[in-house]
């Protein structure tokens, strides 16, 4: 007998591989998936995972060389339409496959081409019908009779499966059979908040206005000074959006605020079910967020960058916290602007979006200026009487210093200690010193697959550099000329935590940066330390800029603060002005005016007048009329083709060829390749080209025409395409 032959349908599926087309695949018509679901697929000897964008009935290839779809895994619901074109936007903006772009929105373990099975939900077995139950059991079946009887309470799996190893196959025939019942543990339906703070003026015309327009879309800045309750704001309009039975979406900039932010929301909203999305979660914990989300069960998702891709059915508002950072921007692969997209999905689907800074982006300050975001300003602290910290400048030149402190910043500090408060000195570098070197030739310790110097680590006897991660031991003498009197230069902190082990023995010191908080845990154990009252004398780098609240922290000093003022990047001035600004800060949060002291080489500069006015409107209109007259961004669009090879020569030449491809395109200017400012990285030599225009789309219509180019494999080239770079 002849088998009946079922008919097909063809789907068209996106892949996570570095090419702009979809590949097509075939699947029996009653199997049909839905666009937006996962399929595993054959891709040459491998097998893929992919997203299906389309079906069809009919194919323009030869049908008997298309293959069949090898599974249909049912692990997650479809993305939705606005992810999908989320991602869309997202692939052609910033010139990526669109399969890589959904792969990236996808947690990793549903890119990989297997099934995810999740674990048991947590929840209790109940007898739902007792006396069916024991008749069904005979009279030998002791263990069975024994679990059963449990059953009379509500019974957590755990507790059953002691009885006996069979107990899971016996509690699936009995709910299978009516009489036992599996209620799984949720959250109550309806969050309510609790321990709100009364809000003070500003901040409940803040939260009136952004919940005025929670029906549509409207995107707020929301401004306020270091302390001012900006979190109260989110937390208020957040709990308006949940009675509303909606969804709010928390973006963080990095993984290091997330868990003191989600204690507080966890605190604020106890019955909700408040989800975290972040790469410091097991792959496991994250598809599982990431599924409650997409289902509609979590109310809150508190997530990094990456988040703003999440699913969300009720998605009722955005916030973006600290928005001016640059770890909204990704560095690798997709080279997305988080900010950004998150204020193209809150458009997309018609909600608020309120972004929030001390010190915001200038391209967010510029559309606040322009009228296309709502300004919104929080100009006191959110404690009553408490006044922002009073900035110092310390000049260094031709100062008596002791490892890089002034003597004066000395006496301050030993008079802060002694009147029971914490200091903080604030130094962005990590390790000992920045370098190691020869007093008698001039040797310096060089990495030898970058163009930087090696940072000392003194206690790990190690040179490490920072930007590839190659290290070698300390060398006994230079390897140059032999002299054996080799020092270190310059300070980071480690040093500086060594030299105020010497200067205050009987400061409780504590260093935070990334070097000791690599463990899980550790930087949370570090802070409640800090908020305990255990340590009152702390080193730290960026880590400890942002996001914290300590009430016995009055005196922060800075040291090496001038970098920003030379930097070859037009964004150095505005980066180290929000920077100074936000580690200002942190003193004095208490109700107590703080103090800062910042030592500086150029205490005559002009950004330091600028800072001590602590009028961040001021400086952004300044740095804004500057850069109209250059042609920068915000008043220009720009992108960045980045190329290396191990011969520079090869990189420059692929670069020259995508210049003669966009010779002729309309409303772009390009510069000739130079090569980058650390023209040497993990070995490659890197040289770039930057493309601009006076506006968005002649730069994305004009960067189409080198998609071929950036997609046909090249083994001795690789070039990354950057639109809007934060750093040129």
């Amino acid at each position: 007998m002849t088998g009946v032959l079922k008919k097909c349908v063809y789907v068209s599926v996106a892949l996570d591989v570095p090419l702009t087309r979809l590949f097509e695949y075939s699947v029996t018509a009653e199997r049909t998936p839905a666009i937006g679901a996962r399929v595993i697929i054959p891709f040459g000897p491998r097998r893929l995972a992919g997203v299906v964008l389309g079906v069809a009935a009919e194919t323009q290839f030869d049908s008997s060389k298309i293959r069949p779809v090898i599974a249909l895994p049912d692990d997650m619901p479809p993305l939705p339409e606005d992810v999908l074109a989320l991602s869309r936007f997202c692939a052609e903006y910033y010139g990526h496959p669109l399969g890589q772009v959904l792969a990236t929105a996808l947690p990793v373990a549903l890119r990989q081409p297997k099934a995810f099975v999740p674990p048991e939900p947590s929840g209790v077995y109940q007898a739902s019908n007792m006396d069916a139950l024991l008749q069904s059991l005979s009279s030998r079946a002791t263990a069975q009779r024994q679990l059963a009887l449990m059953l009379a309470q509500p019974m957590a799996r755990a507790e059953l499966a002691a009885i006996s190893p069979s107990a899971n196959k016996w509690l699936k025939n009995w709910i299978d059979a009516g009489w036992v019942a599996f209620t799984e543990t949720l959250p109550d339906a309806i969050p309510l908040p609790v321990g709100a703070a009364e809000a003070n003026a500003e901040q409940a015309a803040a939260i009136n206005l952004i919940d005025s327009q929670h029906a549509s879309f409207a995107a707020f800045l929301l401004f306020g000074i270091t302390g001012s309750g900006k979190t109260e704001v989110y937390l208020q309009t957040i709990a308006a959006c949940l009675a509303r039975g909606r969804q709010a979406l928390v973006l963080v900039p990095e993984i290091n605020l997330t868990p003191q932010l989600e204690a507080r929301f966890r605190a604020r909203f106890p019955s909700a079910r408040i989800v975290a999305l972040h790469s410091g979660l097991s792959d496991k914990e994250r598809v599982l967020n990431w599924l409650s989300a997409s289902s509609g069960e979590a109310h809150i998702v508190l997530g990094t960058r990456l988040a703003v891709f999440t699913p969300m059915p009720r998605l009722g508002m955005i916030v973006v916290d600290e928005e001016h950072d640059a770890s909204f921007k990704q560095q690798e692969g997709l080279r997305y602007s988080a900010r950004d997209a998150a204020v193209y999905r809150a458009h997309q689907r018609q909600v608020p979006i309120v972004l929030g800074s001390a010190t915001p982006a200038l391209e967010t300050w510029h559309n606040a200026r322009q009228g296309r975001y709502r300004l919104i300003t929080l100009q006191h602290r959110a404690v009553g009487g408490a006044m922002p910290p009073k900035i110092e400048i310390i000049p260094m030149h031709r100062a008596k210093v002791v490892e890089g402190l002034h003597q004066a910043t000395l006496n301050i500090m030993r008079d802060h200690l002694a009147a029971g408060q914490q200091v903080l000195v604030f130094i962005n570098r990590r390790g000992y010193a920045p370098v190691l070197s020869c007093g008698e030739c001039g040797w310096l310790g060089e990495c030898k697959r970058c163009s930087a110097k090696l940072v000392l680590h003194l206690k790990e006897r190690r040179l490490r550099c920072h930007h590839c991660g190659y290290e070698e031991e300390i060398p006994t003498a230079c390897p140059d000329c032999g002299n054996q009197d080799i020092r270190p230069l310059g300070q980071g902190t480690q040093r500086i935590e060594a030299a105020l082990e010497t200067l205050f023995p009987d400061a409780k010191i504590l260093r935070i940066d990334r070097d000791n908080t690599r463990r899980k845990g550790s930087l949370q154990e570090m802070l409640r330390q800090v908020s305990a009252g255990e340590a009152n004398l702390l080193v730290g780098t960026q880590m400890m800029a942002k996001g914290h609240d300590f009430p016995a922290l009055n005196l922060v000093v800075v040291l090496n603060a001038d970098a920003g003022l030379f930097s070859v990047d037009f964004r150095g001035e505005e980066r180290m002005y929000a920077q100074l600004l936000q580690v200002a800060g942190r003193a004095g949060r208490a109700g107590t005016q703080g103090r800062v002291l910042i030592q500086t080489g150029y205490h005559d500069h002009p950004f330091y007048g600028q800072l001590l006015a602590q009028d961040y409107a001021a400086f952004a209109d300044t740095q804004l009329d500057e850069r109209r007259s250059m042609q920068l961004p915000p008043f220009a669009a720009y992108a960045l083709l980045r190329a290396e090879a191990e011969d520079g020569t090869l990189a420059k030449a692929f670069l020259q060829q995508l210049q003669a491809v966009l010779a002729d395109a309309a409303g772009v200017q390009m510069f000739d390749p130079i090569a980058a400012t650390m023209q040497r990285k993990a070995g490659m030599e890197r040289w770039q080209l930057l493309v601009m225009s006076d506006t968005r789309h002649p730069l994305v219509n004009a960067l189409k025409r080198i998609a071929p180019l950036l997609e046909a494999r090249n083994n001795k080239v690789r070039c990354i395409l950057d639109v809007d770079p934060i750093e040129m």
